[in-house]
């Protein structure tokens, strides 16, 4: 009776079947995840980009609000996106005026001649014009 377990012993002792995946099961499953991530990914690219444009639409959209107080408040436009933290009262939430979703600074043109100031932002790659992730957007587009 005890034999069977003295035989177990032996072939654990000699090194026996170890456990783990063989090479082919690690491809398969190299493989699914490559699939899944061509499938998923363009999602969450679009999702980023998503998100960034609405970050910027709330920045751009909180920047016209205060620029219209200061016109409100003072009788004139500012003569830059600066001057609605450092006048008195503050015409923004906070120290600094916030950066577009890539880091740039919004950028600013007072009204020139009856027409209405713009407060822009150049997208990602920061220079003007582009197209997608890179195109320019400003407070008059904020009616699409």
């Amino acid at each position: 009776m005890n034999l069977p377990h003295a035989m177990n012993i032996q072939v654990a002792a000699r090194g026996g079947r170890r456990g783990g995946f063989s090479l082919a099961e690690l491809m398969v499953v190299i493989v699914i995840i490559g699939l899944l991530a061509t499938l998923v990914m363009p999602n969450v690219i679009g999702a980023l980009f998503k998100g960034q444009r609405g970050k910027m639409k709330a920045d751009i959209s909180q920047l016209v609000m205060a620029v219209d107080n200061f016109y409100i408040d003072k009788a004139r436009y500012p003569q830059s996106l600066e001057e609605l933290v450092t006048s008195e009262p503050s015409y923004l939430n906070s120290s600094r005026v916030p950066n577009d979703p890539w880091k740039n600074p919004y950028q600013f043109e007072p009204p020139v001649s009856g027409q209405k100031y713009r407060i822009y932002s150049l997208g990602r790659d920061g220079q003007p014009g582009g197209e997608s992730e890179d195109e320019d957007y400003d407070n008059t587009m904020l009616q699409d």
